[in-house]
């Protein structure tokens, strides 16, 4: 019987040590963290037990996604960002917060995030992703680290070259063209829905840059990331649970469906390539280049699933945070006329009714700095997130090893003590001489990030929205329409809730 007790005792033991190991994780290290911060001045929302900060969270988010603001208020974080919001004013511009049991530093200052974003030694990685954001991106530059990060920077890099982009150019200008002629069709004022027209347009662009085919082709790509990204923001404030990712619930099985479309069609799109090759070659756009650099005679450089993961991130990436940052200049040259007159003159000054090219678009300064402020206040990505990849010291802050790193650069670019007391205001002169002389801190506007892990299409976002911008302007005047609710959110892409309703009313008959 004491042989048997033993036995059977010993899966109670290992149960014992497993719950209290649990509850330790859960109890004690919460509380040995928040004081070792609490020690060096840093504070916070109080951490509960399991959920952390989470019930704050939500319970703040689910109150301002009520609102909705007036047009003439460029403070968006109110609805956007509303936790970090309140917690800054409560805490300072670094705190603590939890997202469940793991422990989260949010830093707004530039001079801190230039330390983190700069760093060229890997000291701060960027985190894992969760399941979801990896099934929508894939693990493709933006996600990789270390090696892998230089083996895929190697490949991509050469697409992203302004020779490449310049020649792009012809390529924008003709997808903006086929838009515009829809609009001017019946030759009086009409109300559009831009925000949908900006998406469509940005699909076709970045079709032809990635794959070199049109919208219909990328459709089906698009679409399937569309339903990913409707899954990632549904999952955005829920806690992972380990295992939970196979467990074959509705949303997994729907996850899995949408993830076997989408790499089905970027696979078919790959063969077709591979088959047409003999007659005209790998071809010179994102996917020729990639395919090149896989079948090199001095090894594979990348592999077919590399190469569909960097379909996978370009695509959405280039779609999505080109058509949202059209989108808001838009509505920022609607809402302001002054500034829509003054670009339409510069634009005619410098390129008359002609489809502009690249050297045309790079004299236009006023568009510029508008699309500067732009990105400062309505920037498609609102937030940057980096771990510590080892202990380390931020500033005068020791940050534990695996502590994730919270940049709210949405709040950076409305600190007033950094740009001026009109910084929720729209301004594009503050850019008159440049984004490093714009804020008291060089480094203040972090749309793209800054460092080695800059975002590598920012020229291509910037050369697209200024060809569609200008052509925009030859074309037509437009207003905001009186249906327009000003409900900025959050949808890994800051977008208009309830899309652009404009105005548009022709300048010439026939052009």
């Amino acid at each position: 019987m004491s042989n048997l007790g033993l036995v059977l005792g010993a899966p109670l033991v290992v149960l014992i040590w497993y719950l209290w190991k649990g509850l330790k994780y859960l109890t004690w290290r919460p509380y040995v963290i928040t004081e070792a911060f609490r020690k060096q001045g840093v504070r916070g929302p109080a951490y509960r037990f399991w959920s952390g900060s989470l019930g704050e969270i939500r319970s703040i988010s689910k109150a301002a996604m009520e609102q909705i603001l007036d047009m003439k208020s460029h403070d968006i974080s109110t609805r956007v960002q509303p936790f970090y919001r309140k917690w800054t004013s409560e805490y300072g511009e670094t705190f603590l917060f939890w997202f469940g049991p793991e422990p989260r530093i949010c830093v707004s200052h530039p001079e801190l995030i230039k330390q983190v974003l700069a760093n060229k030694f890997g000291f701060y990685p960027k985190i894992d992703p969760p399941p979801n954001v990896a099934s929508l991106l894939g693990k493709g530059l933006v996600l990789v680290e270390g090696t892998e990060w230089v083996r895929h920077r190697r490949v991509v890099g050469p697409a992203f070259h302004m020779d490449k982009l310049k020649i792009l150019t012809k390529t924008m200008a003709e997808s903006a063209k086929a838009m515009l002629e829809g609009w001017e069709a019946e030759d009086q004022q009409k109300e559009i829905e831009a925000s949908a027209q900006f998406q469509e347009l940005a699909v076709d662009v970045i079709s032809q840059a990635t794959f070199g085919s049109s919208f219909t082709e990328g459709k089906e790509v698009f679409l399937a990331q569309q339903e990913l990204q409707k899954i990632v923001v549904a999952s955005n404030l829920n806690l992972s649970i380990p295992g939970a990712k196979y467990i074959p619930s509705r949303s997994n099985l729907y996850k899995w469906k949408m993830e076997k479309r989408l790499r089905s069609k970027l696979v078919s799109i790959i063969q077709a390539r591979l088959d047409s090759k003999e007659r005209c070659g790998y071809g010179n756009d994102l996917l020729g280049l990639m395919l090149e650099a896989c079948h090199k005679p001095q090894g594979q450089i990348l592999s077919r699933d590399d190469i569909v993961d960097e379909c996978k991130t370009f695509f959405f990436a280039g779609q999505e945070t080109t058509a949202q940052f059209i989108t808001w200049t838009m509505f920022l040259l609607s809402t302001n006329q002054k500034w829509q007159e003054k670009l339409r003159e510069e634009v005619l000054r410098e390129c008359g009714m002609q489809t502009p090219d690249a050297d045309m678009l790079s004299k236009l300064k006023l568009v510029t700095m508008v699309l500067l402020e732009t990105l400062r206040l309505y920037g498609p990505v609102d937030v940057l997130r980096r771990k510590a990849g080892k202990d380390m010291t931020l500033g005068k802050i020791k940050i534990p090893k695996d502590t994730e790193i919270v940049m709210p650069i949405m709040l950076t670019h409305r600190n007033k003590e950094i740009w001026g007391p009109d910084a929720d205001e729209f301004n594009p002169l503050r850019f008159e001489h440049g984004v490093t002389n714009a804020a008291t801190h060089p480094t203040a506007l972090l749309a793209f990030a800054v460092g080695p892990r800059a975002c590598i299409g920012q020229n291509f976002a910037m050369l697209e929205t200024k060809t569609v911008i200008t052509m925009i302007l030859q074309r037509f005047s437009f207003s905001l329409s009186s249906e327009y609710k000003h409900a900025p959110r959050r949808s890994i892409i800051v977008q208009p809730q309830y899309g652009l309703p404009i105005v548009f009313k022709p300048l010439r008959v026939g052009i």
